[in-house]
């Protein structure tokens, strides 16, 4: 074979591989992220495992993605164990839909529609189309469409030259020598596993092997222990992506290996038993790129068909393997498989911060307890929570960093900085938490208490700061603006009882009532409330924009838009709200004798 061809070859494969990972990576990003939470919610029985699993597979293209993304759910304590199985199994059927496509090479007609079908013909037009797209229409999803559309082109361009590159090779008896070779079962699932598992794509391989086909040398049983090989070797994705992860998650891709390796075992050893009994007459059918393709498919539909009534013992098994119960670990969503595909990694972050908010509220509500009545076994599962609260923002931060190295859209982007002002917030909320704890300390140890109507004071504002967290964390949980809205004239009422309790005070100081340490601890509370609320407000604001319109006052201006709702007189809504939470909170201490605290 000369020094031209080796190098036509080389760069036929380089073009087909390009061309699948553009397409695969297109997809994905079409999906953004809603097949995968397809998969997490919509698997309550085996057999929807399976069809999700095709359907997942075949529109993203790649069985070890499909099967990563499971090892990645059930790490992170999303889905079960059991769940994964018919995914799986529908992994493998999906997959097939490349080698289909691929097979339109075999396309011979005079027909033009026909003709046009045809890889040779149909692959530029493709990469002309997509490349169009891609370069020069900016809208995300059509810019999308277009690398999906150029990535097929490429699939097609490269399996046409690869075709032409090899064909010189059937005149080669050494060539011929090697297929030869892989009569030999063993050999041939050996080769199949290894090719797969360095290109980590059973489509690919099975691509290259549909383009060999071409040459005439590959067989029905030269090309069955290949094909049988190719589903072994696609499970190393998942194998390499489980180290490290939690025994449910080693387990998850442990089933992916065994469900290939019992059905090839058991299909490998039906055939060739059959075949020394029977002589099958295709045994020595030379194979082209549409047998092998259908093939392909009815190998994986067969092995899902044969193991699909024993999908409980195959987790059985799988725990025999990887033995020991489960262990018991800290819920984390933040799992790194999640970063190929932003859109979800996004949601999972959104979801930790959520988690964040939730945490700063259990801690503000434990806070007030403690300046209520001191309990050391509270003040204990508070700093354990702050702890907590502390350890998630850091692998936030982390995990949202990793996660600007990837190629983010400018509206991903904008979530990452927003995820991350957010998350900030929550932690502050959490300190001023803390701070609280704190006061409850000191007055616990001093011996000293605020007298009954200083504590109806505290407990008034206490309850508005509380149901302005709750209302923070409801909007930004679910992105509704009819909550968002609510926040801001709650926390105008925090800051109205504020400035109440503090004038309050200072004319207790003028006048003796109040002692410099009790004052101190009071001041000290009513300013950690206050802030709390403040952060709230920055959180809500931030919903407020995102679910206005473009020209909206509050997206162009927002210290404008603020400043106008607090003068009053321009947001209705504003006013109505503002006018109930005053009366809910404030009106009850409004009217009340300035005492010691």
């Amino acid at each position: 074979m000369e020094l031209g061809n080796i190098i036509a070859v080389l760069g036929a494969v380089a073009t087909f591989l390009f061309g699948m990972s553009t397409m695969t990576d297109g997809l994905e990003k079409l999906s953004s992220g809603r097949l995968e939470h397809i998969l997490e919610r919509l698997t309550s029985n085996v057999i929807k495992g399976v069809l999700l699993g095709a359907v997942v597979t075949g529109l993203i293209q790649s069985s070890a993605a499909t099967t990563v993304m499971c090892v990645g759910f059930v790490n992170a304590g999303i889905m079960k164990l059991e769940q994964t199985v018919g995914i799986i199994m529908g992994a493998n059927i999906g997959t097939t839909v490349t080698a289909q496509l691929l097979s339109l090479g075999d396309i011979s007609s005079d027909n033009l529609a026909l003709m046009f079908l045809n890889p040779s013909f149909l692959g530029p037009i493709l990469a002309v189309i997509g490349i169009i797209f891609y370069m020069f229409i900016k809208s995300g999803h059509k810019k999308t469409i277009g690398q999906i559309i150029l990535g097929l082109g490429l699939l097609f361009i490269g399996m046409n030259t690869m075709s032409a590159a090899v064909a010189p090779l059937q005149e080669l008896p050494e060539f011929q020598s090697v297929f030869t070779a892989f009569s030999n079962p063993f050999l041939g699932v050996a080769v199949g596993a290894l090719i797969t598992a360095l290109l980590q794509s059973s489509s690919a391989s099975m691509g290259i092997l549909q383009a060999i086909s071409t040459t005439g040398v590959v067989s029905f049983h030269i090309a069955m222990p290949l094909i049988m090989g190719q589903n072994i070797g696609t499970c190393i994705t998942a194998l390499i992506s489980s180290v490290g992860a939690s025994r449910n998650a080693k387990r998850t891709a442990m089933i992916h290996l065994f469900f290939n390796i019992i059905g090839s075992v058991f299909f490998l050893v039906l055939l060739y038993a059959c075949n020394a009994l029977f002589r099958f007459p295709f045994w020595t059918s030379i194979m082209n790129m549409s047998s092998i393709a259908n093939l392909h498919l009815a190998f994986n539909v067969a092995c899902t068909i044969l193991l699909l009534p024993f999908n409980r013992q195959l987790v059985r098994l799988v725990k025999l393997v990887v033995p020991g119960d489960t262990e018991e670990r800290e819920l984390s969503v933040l799992d790194d498989r999640f970063l190929s595909s932003p859109s979800l990694a996004l949601e999972k972050a959104h979801d930790a911060v959520v988690q964040m908010g939730e945490f700063a509220r259990d801690n503000f509500r434990l806070s007030v307890e403690l300046v209520e009545r001191f309990d050391a076994k509270k003040l204990e599962r508070l700093n354990e929570t702050e702890t907590a609260l502390d350890k998630l923002e850091g692998l936030l931060d982390n995990y949202l960093v990793k996660l600007t190295d990837r190629a983010l859209s400018q509206e991903e982007s904008t979530k990452v900085s927003e995820l991350l002002h957010t998350l900030s917030d929550f932690e502050r909320i959490g300190d001023y938490a803390v701070n609280v704890s704190e006061c409850a300390s000191i007055l616990r140890k001093r011996g000293i208490v605020f007298s009954a109507q200083a504590k109806g004071e505290l407990d008034q504002m206490a309850a508005a700061v509380l149901e302005t967290l709750d209302k923070t964390i409801a909007c930004y949980q679910s992105r509704q603006r009819s909550l968002a809205v609510q926040v801001e004239p709650l926390e105008e009422v925090v800051d109205l009882i504020a400035d109440t309790l503090k004038n309050r005070h200072v004319e207790r100081l003028k006048t003796g009532e109040c002692t410099v340490e009790l004052g101190t601890q009071f001041l000290e509370l009513l300013i950690n409330l206050e802030r709390i609320s403040d952060h709230c407000s920055n959180v809500a604001l931030r919903i407020v924009r995102q679910t206005s319109s473009k020209d909206d006052k509050v997206r162009i201006d927002a210290h404008a838009y603020m400043r106008d709702l607090h003068h009053g007189g321009v947001n209705p809504e504003f006013d109505q709200l503002f006018s109930q939470y005053r009366e809910k909170y404030f009106s009850p201490i409004a009217e009340e004798t300035a005492v010691s605290p």
